[in-house]
């Protein structure tokens, strides 16, 4: 009796701290999903209902049982939304919490309302569902950051600044052209947000647990009910299927390292050695022993939640992939990583929406830069290939000199002497100083997605019909 007692308790420790009781509680703690799937309480009651319905509609239950189960659910999606609804660990996930409510406020008839169905495919249309609903709020959100930044380029469509090459001075540029590169960047995440929803616009309720079913129900009900463009085409992928939260996830790992480019720029550009921009107090911090510091906290968390966002993806994209089809426990772990995904891109693009309409543009600042590092170079090399006839490489080495001499002498290019630049190019003419300020560089830029301010305008007037 005594050698018994000790090897329960020695098996015990084994299990050790919040396992103790043993490999009960280790089940249950791997298994349970409660703790997140809860999420998916509003998906998983509207398709109980479409299934209900439908089941009806084809004669596979009575009316009555379907009234009483659509009640029912009604009653706890209503117990839910008022917090009055309690979540047990004990009944795994979100699905079981709901049907062994229902038993109790329906009796016998909830039984009823997995006929035709499995876990398999309901977890697949729960998370679809919502999927689908996050990337419609993510659509939304980027066209309001779109939005932010069509207004800022209006604004400054003729603010000079530089533009940047390997963070080095390159060519004269307007902050409005600058804008809207980003303009075209959350447009392209945009579009693929929408791609995504065409991709993903199929229902998998009524696949089963991967072979379809033998009762006559139908699919194409279910999806009209729960406004998917039909339901998916084989069984046993539609529960295999994680594609589109795989997608879900690369689309908001693309559209954060956007958000972390713009994020870096709003961190350089705040900070007192180039002081382009001015951010409020309401995305900055201050010091704690420093007092004159302005900290960009905002757009520093806004680059560092890519990180979290590019783990989430290469999470799932590993759960994934040596799967055999077609269900697998392994698929409960995509939704966390889609769940904290989602939360971070929606405050990150918040976040950034509310930073960009918010900052301080110091106009007076990116002008000043904007002619530094002989930014008007190339405007000289294209002025000697055009009106002195030279082949471009040579007006290329020609400007080179130019550029030297003004090192020399410690002055920019449209500081430079006639007799300055005629000794090095005897064709070089007054008239070269048309194209050296860096207002007259930026309205040269006239080719179509040029920096000159009209074809900025152009552009602002082609996003705007369509955003």
């Amino acid at each position: 009796m005594a050698d018994g007692n000790s090897e329960t308790k020695s098996s015990n420790q084994m299990w050790g701290g919040r396992f103790a009781s043993g490999p009960d509680a280790i089940m249950e703690e791997i298994n349970a999903s409660i703790g997140f799937d809860k999420k998916l309480y509003g998906q998983d009651i509207r398709g109980s209902i479409a299934h209900a319905t439908m089941l009806a509609h084809q004669g596979i239950i009575s009316t009555d049982d379907k009234d009483k189960i659509v009640h029912g659910l009604n009653t706890i999606l209503s117990e839910i939304e008022s917090g009055q609804f309690e979540f047990s660990r004990r009944l795994e996930d979100i699905h079981m919490n709901i049907e062994a409510r229902l038993a109790t406020l329906i009796g016998p008839a909830a039984g009823r309302l997995h006929t035709a169905r499995s876990r398999n495919d309901q977890v697949a249309l729960d998370f679809r569902l919502w999927v689908k609903e996050e990337l419609q709020r993510t659509e939304k959100a980027l066209t309001g950051l779109i939005a932010a930044f069509l207004d800022r380029a209006e604004e400054h469509a003729e603010t000079v600044m530089p533009g940047f090459t390997h963070l080095q001075t390159a060519q004269p540029v307007t902050f409005g052209h600058h804008c809207m590169a980003y303009v075209e960047m959350f447009g392209r995440d945009r579009s693929r947000v929408r791609h995504a929803i065409e991709h993903m616009d199929e229902s998998p309720i009524g696949a089963a647990a991967l072979a379809g079913t033998g009762f006559p129900i139908d699919r194409h009900m279910t999806a009209s009910a729960l406004g998917f463009a039909g339901p998916t085409r084989n069984s046993i992928d539609t529960v295999s299927d994680r594609d589109f939260a795989l997608e879900f996830l690369s689309i908001a790992a693309i559209a954060a390292t956007h958000l972390s480019r713009l994020a870096e720029e709003i961190v350089i550009w705040s900070t007192p050695q180039f002081g382009f921009i001015r951010l409020s107090d309401a995305f900055s911090t201050g010091s704690s022993i420093m007092p004159q510091k302005k900290n960009p906290d905002a757009a520093e968390l806004v680059r560092a939640k890519t990180g979290r966002i590019n783990g989430s993806l290469i999470a799932l994209l590993t759960v994934m992939k040596g799967l055999p089809l077609a269900y697998s426990k392994d698929m409960q772990e995509d939704k966390e990583q889609v769940f904290d995904a989602a939360e971070s891109l929606e405050l990150a693009v918040a976040a950034m929406t509310g930073m960009v309409r918010d900052m301080t543009i110091r106009a007076d600042r990116m002008k000043a830069a904007a002619g530094s590092g002989y930014s008007t170079a190339t405007d000289l090399a294209d002025w000697l290939v055009r009106e002195a006839g030279l082949p471009f490489r040579d007006a290329h080495h020609v400007t080179g000199r130019a550029v030297a001499l003004a090192e020399q002498k410690a002055c920019d290019l449209a500081d430079l002497s006639l007799e300055d630049l005629q000794s090095i190019h005897p064709s070089i003419t007054a008239k070269v100083f048309d194209v050296l300020t860096v207002e007259a560089s930026v309205a040269s830029r006239t080719s179509f997605g040029g920096t000159a301010p009209n074809e900025v305008r152009k552009q602002i007037a082609w996003w705007r019909a369509r955003n």
